[in-house]
């Protein structure tokens, strides 16, 4: 049976070729282009596959009809398979050698051009507002189309894979209960419940694990998940996770089996291996722990190295407890005037950074900004952390911790990109080695989520450690945690979960819950923890900004069908509105505008 056969084309615009020459065929899609050469007409048909050039000389209706078929109309067309000639050959159209003698025409539905925002595939390329606006016009495009193509392929094979490996797939709830998982929930009020809220799962974390007790033992799924947080060019407010979790599990099978996706995703060679950093050697030389690892201007740490400097910046730095960071460019990378280097202060600010230090070093001598407080000494000691240091430039970064790893990182990664540094091509990081607590205003957070455990050989520490103490043992802390990174993406993250009720009772004390708030929010999680856990864990995989690497765009929005901005708005549906009364009346609440 034809692919096609049932509908009311019996080939698609892309299809024809010589070899069809001859054969009656119904082709339908969009009017590209409609030209009237002196009586000579021609219509461009296009649909997601291609281009059929429409001639008219057999016609058998009435011409007439021509001057509605507007661009973007939507069209029927019968006829004949006819070899162009030699002369109208159109050798970049793959259907150039042939055009369609049209003998019947029917308008299936007209387009509105005089009022149309913009054309898809026109000359002017619209706004990115007018294409989140008219989503589905942008969606004509082969760009997106190509995109939405992609991404189901992806889909395809993450589910072979994954059933090969003897994996099944579980649907969970999208209504679920509120849990504090790091960001804010979006939250459905509920009619028949007074007072009380439904949350949309930030993810299926507690659910998954819920699965491995209930015997499941190897789950996998494609699901939405929900969070309401600043927004990014790489992040929406709903996004799809590949979701995995395993029982009696190690970290080495879960990264093993993320492997073979990964080389099965990216067509990459058999004997791939992803090489491993830990977090600290990631913070210390990227300042981040999603560091692009495809070009250099790694960074190094030399506070100790400027100690009783009179360089103020420096010294207050040091004498608040901060750190000084740099990074070296040698000069065949590139080489910067003053303007340029005084504008990085604009690169860091969104950071938190003031500025960025700097000298420049040409045979061996230092020149130009803080030249001056750079001794023989330090010179030579800054040299010896690079292997070429005769020319080029030092930039230092001084501040708080927090603030001189993100302003390094920015700027590593703003200089890659302007002194084209980064190759092509995919690497891939595993980070692992987590913190599994950060500390911040007067208590401690989980850094990934409050279900991940701690390294065996720290298990006492964590069981016994004073947990108001931010310099005490919990700060050395290591998390079973790992994260996936590609080209500076974070693109899947797990770890190995809590599977004893003690310990998970141990991980909402030193994260301050009460045991009503414990019992409130996860008493039907630790119940389930004592009635026989297997130990498990998982990942999960960004599927957004998967697709998003391997379609080679750094938007996220480009390979969602129908994405939010960065306001977490759809300017097409004019979502989020207002309710109306009477729904806010039946659902027993009220909100502020």
């Amino acid at each position: 049976m034809s692919k096609l056969e049932g509908l009311l084309r019996t080939h698609h615009c892309g299809e024809l070729r010589a070899e069809h020459e001859g054969q009656e065929v119904t082709l339908c899609g969009w009017v590209n282009k409609n030209r009237d050469l002196g009586g000579l007409h021609f219509i461009d048909l296009r649909d997601k596959y291609g281009l059929t050039q429409l001639g008219f000389t057999d016609f058998k209706g009435d011409l007439e009809i021509l001057k509605k078929c507007h661009l973007e109309s939507v069209i029927k067309a019968k006829g004949v398979v006819r070899k162009r000639p030699a002369e109208a050959l159109n050798k970049n159209m793959p259907t150039g050698e042939v055009e369609l003698s049209v003998t019947e025409l029917e308008l299936l539905s007209g387009s509105d051009i005089n009022n149309i925002p913009f054309l898809p595939h026109g000359a002017i390329e619209a706004t990115e507002d007018n294409k989140l606006k008219y989503r589905y016009l942008d969606l004509r495009t082969s760009k997106l189309q190509e995109m939405l193509k992609l991404r189901s392929d992806v889909t395809l094979a993450v589910r072979n894979t994954m059933v090969s490996e003897g994996f099944v797939e579980v649907e969970t709830p999208v209504l679920y209960k509120s849990t504090p998982e790091g960001a804010r929930d979006y939250i459905v009020p509920s009619r028949v419940h007074p007072g009380h809220v439904y949350a949309l799962p930030q993810s299926p974390q507690t659910l998954k694990q819920l699965l491995m007790i209930g015997g499941t033992d190897k789950y996998f799924q494609i699901c939405k998940c929900f969070r309401d947080e600043d927004l990014r060019a790489d992040r929406q407010p709903e996004f799809t996770q590949i979701d995995i979790e395993v029982s009696y599990t190690t970290e080495t099978y879960i990264k093993n089996l993320v492997t073979k996706l990964v080389r099965n995703l990216f067509k990459l060679d058999e004997s791939y291996e992803i090489p491993v950093m830990s977090y600290a050697d990631a913070m210390r030389d990227y300042g981040c722990d999603k560091p692009d690892v495809r070009f250099g201007l790694k960074q190094h740490v030399v506070t100790e190295l400027f100690e009783g400097t009179e360089f103020g910046v420096f010294a207050n730095a040091i004498k608040s407890g901060g750190m000084i960071k740099t990074m070296f460019v040698p000069a065949q990378m590139g080489t910067f005037s003053r303007k340029v280097l005084d504008g990085f202060v604009d690169v860091v600010k969104p950071h938190g950074g003031k500025g960025v230090a700097f000298f420049k070093v040409e045979d061996s001598k230092a020149s130009g900004g803080i030249s001056k407080f750079i001794t023989e000494d330090i010179l030579t000691k800054l040299s010896g952390l690079e292997e070429q240091t005769q020319a080029g430039t030092w930039l230092f970064f001084a501040d708080e911790e927090s603030v001189v790893h993100s302003s390094a990182d920015a700027l590593r990664r703003h200089l890659g990109k302007e002194l084209n540094l980064i190759g092509e091509g995919y690497k891939f990081l595993w980070v692992n080695n987590f913190p599994l607590f950060e500390y911040d205003d007067g208590r401690f957070y989980a850094m990934h989520h409050p279900f991940t455990m701690v390294n065996e050989s720290q298990l006492e520490d964590y069981m016994n450690a004073d947990m108001t103490d931010p310099n005490g043992p919990l700060k050395d802390l290591c998390a079973q945690a790992y994260d996936l990174v590609c080209n500076g993406y974070e693109i899947g993250g797990g770890s190995i979960r809590i599977h004893n009720q003690d310990v998970q009772e141990r991980m909402f004390e030193l994260l301050g819950m009460s045991e009503e708030e414990v019992k409130s929010q996860f008493g039907f999680f630790i119940e389930a923890l004592k009635y026989g856990t297997p130990p498990h864990g998982g990942l999960a995989f960004g599927l957004d900004r998967l697709v998003m690497i391997l379609a080679g765009t750094d938007n996220i929005r480009d390979v969602i069908a129908f994405p939010k901005t960065t306001t977490a708005s759809d300017m097409m549906s004019s979502a989020p509105s207002i309710p109306a009364t009477e729904q806010t009346d039946e659902l027993h609440f009220s909100f502020k505008k």
